[in-house]
């Protein structure tokens, strides 16, 4: 039996992975290969699996970050997926939380009792944010550092929204930090996705379990790859955006690995809120608006009474999007954020008066 190919999508809070993670299904039904998906989320919702393929086979591994509090689970997670569906290729899209080097490890540990293959490490970038977070150094700054270093292919995603210098200055910062890693600047994550197709047929790149640098520009991230962790999610989506907000959110984020479980992100907290009924788009966005600058990720589904419409929210940074959808499956309206030592019951008290109203 040949070894499964692995494929580990990276990159911090918003950087665009689910898109890249679409674009590379449409590409691999588009030739009969067979792909599974394992899509990890620190909160107790799939939202990002609302828009994948729902023909194709994916695990979720929610309420925790995939390297280090569910990271034993990856390796049954792997098994029972694989023994199911017996895939071609699998896809797997961590948490922006997530350090690189601890999934490879993970991964590792999975190919103890399966044949794995971990043929790329792509780092989703998101250019301004990262231009931001060099800027002020932290925790944050730290993990994207990480995210590149170990990187076998780099996306600086995001190019429309820089400047021309601007972009120069963030190519460099990415070569700085990994001067191997092949670099494609995109918009949407539109990349040529003949580089997945490559990684199937360099012997360069990384089984599962190497971490050196590799000849012909492919790299692994080894010693040099620390183990800080900053908490996200991601999203980046191809869809009419019927609202686009902005926000000022300043975070840095403490996380530090010690032998104690669960240690590296005890600071970090989520809440998931299920909503009742239906709530009013003015209210709900006056509510996003105000929330604290504790609270730097929030996404969810929610019925708007005055529009008579379901909507994917998504709020990261500065930004905030509100996406009319149909969702596919049981899906209930409920709301996920994340944050830092934000006042949970507060939160979940204007949430509530929110459907009460109505």
């Amino acid at each position: 039996m040949n070894a499964i190919p692995i494929h580990l999508l990276s990159g911090f809070l918003g950087s665009g992975k689910t898109t890249l993670l679409n674009h590379v299904v449409d590409y691999y039904k588009a030739q009969d290969v067979k792909v599974a998906i394992i899509m990890n989320e620190l909160g107790d919702v799939n939202l990002d699996g609302q828009f994948v393929d729902q023909d194709v086979p994916m695990a979720e591994m929610l309420s925790g970050c995939i390297c280090c509090t569910i990271r034993g689970d990856l390796s049954i997670e792997l098994k029972e997926l694989i023994e199911e569906h017996q895939p071609d290729v699998v896809l797997i899209e961590s948490t922006g939380a997530a350090n690189p080097m601890e999934i490879i490890d993970a991964i590792t540990e999975a190919a103890l009792f399966m044949r794995l293959d971990l043929r790329t490490i792509a780092t989703v970038v998101d250019g301004p944010e990262l231009l931001v977070r060099s800027r002020r150094g932290g925790k944050t700054f730290k993990l994207m550092q990480d995210q590149i270093r170990c990187a076998t292919d780099l996306i600086v995603n995001k190019a429309d929204k820089l400047a021309p210098e601007e972009l120069v200055e963030v190519q460099q910062l990415v070569r700085e930090l990994n001067a191997y890693a092949p670099l494609t600047v995109t918009v949407r994550c539109v990349v040529d996705l003949g580089m997945f197709d490559q990684a199937a047929a360099a012997k360069t790149k990384p089984e599962a379990g190497a971490a050196q640098p590799a000849q012909n520009g492919n790299h692994v991230c080894g010693a040099n790859c620390q183990h800080d962790h900053d908490h996200e999610h991601d999203h980046d989506h191809d869809h009419d955006h019927d609202h686009d907000h902005d926000h000022d959110h300043d975070h840095d984020h403490d996380h530090n690995h010690t032998d104690e479980p669960y240690n590296s992100h005890a600071h970090v907290m989520t809440l998931t809120h299920y909503l009742s009924g239906p709530v009013d788009s003015h209210a709900f966005e006056a509510l996003i608006n105000r929330l604290p600058k504790e609270v730097y990720r929030a996404k969810g589904i929610v019925t708007f009474s005055d529009t008579n419409s379901r909507f994917l929210f998504q709020y990261a940074y500065r930004e905030v999007e509100f996406i009319r959808i149909t969702p596919q499956g049981t899906v209930n309206d409920v709301a996920v954020f994340i944050g830092e030592h934000f006042a949970k019951d507060v939160l979940e008290r204007e949430l509530a008066e929110l459907t009460e109203a109505h």
